[in-house]
Parts: structure tokens; C-alpha cells; sequence
């Protein structure tokens, strides 16, 4: 059975960065798509970023290009998601996700993925 755990999830004030990482288990995604996604209070889920397996490509949604790194440790079945520059409006839950085959034009699409962790909570706060 595929599980995603993420970590690093926690309180920060505006301008902090956090560093959220996302261990996998049950199969590898060294070929892969694996990605973060969020969703705010009453708001619906978005597309954070997202990074392919073996061509390293990554994608980032524009709010927040520049200030997000998605990366991955194959070796370690693990992605990342270094988060600097926070602002209040990334308050947030964090969910990593990770699938296999996904095309370019389902990248930002959650229903592309097939597996997903639980979640860790951030909250950008003075």
C-alpha cells in the first residue's frame, strides 16, 4: 500500500521560509510526477508545484514562482518543497501527491494524481 507522510509543516512569520519534505512508501516515483498541493479555509484546492521523475522538470503555479523549490531525492523516495518569502495568503494545508503517466496538461490537475498524503498545516502569521 502507497504512503505519503509529509513533515515540516508549522508556524511562520511573514517574510519566514519552511521547508516541507514528503517521504513515500509502497512503491517508488522515480519515473514519476510527485507535487504539492494546498488548500486554504473555505477555499478549494490548488496546485502548488509539481516535479517529473527521470527529466527533473518542474512546474509552479504563479502565485507562488520565485518564492517556492520543489525537488526531489529519488534515493530517498522523497520530494520537497522549499518555502521562502511566505506571506499570509499561504496559510494553508500542505498535500503532497505523487502519480505515474501523468501528460503535461494534467500537471495542475488534482484528479491526476493517485495518491495522496494527509496533509501538514502552515500558517504564515505575525
Amino acid at each position: 500500500q502507497v504512503q505519503l507522510v509529509e513533515s515540516g509543516g508549522g508556524l511562520v512569520q511573514p517574510g519566514g521560509s519552511l521547508r516541507l519534505s514528503c517521504a513515500a512508501s509502497g512503491r517508488t516515483f522515480t519515473s514519476g510526477t510527485m507535487g504539492w498541493f494546498r488548500q486554504a479555509p473555505g477555499k478549494e484546492r490548488e496546485f502548488v508545484a509539481a516535479i517529473r521523475g527521470f527529466g527533473r522538470t518542474t512546474y509552479y503555479a504563479d502565485s507562488v514562482k520565485g518564492r517556492f523549490t520543489i525537488s526531489r531525492d529519488n534515493a530517498k523516495n522523497t520530494v520537497y518543497l522549499q518555502m521562502t518569502n511566505l506571506e499570509s495568503e499561504d496559510t494553508a494545508v500542505y498535500y503532497c501527491t505523487a502519480g505515474m503517466g501523468l501528460i503535461t496538461s494534467s500537471i495542475r490537475n488534482g484528479a491526476a494524481y493517485a495518491h495522496w498524503g494527509q496533509g501538514t498545516q502552515v500558517t504564515v502569521s505575525s
